[in-house]
């Protein structure tokens, strides 16, 4: 009996929670701070798997490098996670199979090679030169959602006709219409795009279009298309895929995946805002040196 009852246990605790319509519960706060790169490191190059003894280093010299690292915030703000998935990858892409991003095709290459050269001059005439990074306007707050060195937390809100994703890096709000609206006009686009969603079991798949054009994700341009699927694995995992579909900014699709993990931690207000101090620093520095 005590077999049966353990075993039981276990089961129940494998099975996510429905709401009322009988969708799986997505809803609470879940983290996704990993150890993973998103692209396979050279040490790795041929290997898809880490073993566990592979595992516990790479988390140690990762742990060793953070630490060396010099940043604009103390180490008490920082949370990169320090293990890799539960999975053993050796890199949060999974397509191509060799762990590595696309190359970028000729257009995009050299689109992305005057936007840097821009950033790395210093000029800081105009707000509007410097990235949407540093204006706060938006960062690391997805699609698709990755890991960062913090506020790697988000909350799910679920209804019937939507779900919203918050996330704790530069507190944004993201509405996903499940109603069946069409995507909006080309012409409408926002700084985190315009997302739909569908169930496909208990899969929800989240289709992402519609990008302001100062938004670029590792090279991508306005027609950047992401798709996103967040599956439960039990109550207490959510198993995260993104594919990047962009076919004018990269060579082929690519997808990426990992798990987060249910947590009770707070989210906490991501103090970031358009025209903040630090964007205030950037210009009046940059105009004091121009004018020595």
């Amino acid at each position: 009996m005590l077999v049966l009852a353990v075993c039981a246990a276990a089961q129940s605790q494998q099975v996510p929670d429905r709401t009322s319509d009988g969708r799986p519960d997505l809803q609470g706060y879940w983290y996704f701070g990993l150890a993973t790169p998103l692209e396979r490191p050279k040490e790795f190059e041929n290997q898809v798997y880490l073993t566990a003894d592979q595992a516990r280093a790479f988390e140690q010299r990762t742990a060793d490098r953070r630490r060396d690292v010099v940043a604009v915030h103390g180490p008490e703000w920082l949370d990169y996670g320090s293990h890799v998935g539960a999975d053993l990858r050796t890199s949060i892409v999974i397509d191509p199979p060799d762990g590595r991003i696309p190359a970028l095709t000729p257009q995009a290459r050299a689109k992305e090679t005057a936007r840097r050269k821009v950033e790395q001059s210093g000029a800081a005439d105009n707000p509007e030169e410097r990235s949407p990074q540093e204006r706060c306007l938006v960062f690391g707050a997805g699609p698709p959602l990755l890991p960062g060195p913090y506020n790697n937390n988000i909350e799910i809100v679920q209804t019937s006709d939507a779900v919203v994703v918050l996330s704790e890096m530069i507190h944004d709000a993201r509405i996903v219409a499940l109603d069946g609206r069409p995507a909006p006009p080309a012409s409408m686009r926002s700084w985190l795009g315009a997302s739909r969603g569908r169930w496909e079991g208990d899969t929800l798949i989240v289709e992402t279009t519609n990008f302001a054009q100062l938004v670029t994700f590792r090279g991508s341009d306005e027609r950047l298309r992401v798709v996103e699927r967040f599956t439960p694995e039990g109550k207490d995992a959510l198993r995260y895929e993104f594919t990047i579909d962009d076919p004018t900014a990269f060579t082929r699709q690519w997808t990426g995946s990992y798990t987060m993990t249910r947590t009770a931690d707070r989210i906490y207000e991501y103090a970031c805002h358009e025209g903040n101090f630090g964007l205030l620093n950037i210009l009046s520095q940059a105009r004091s040196v121009g004018e020595r």
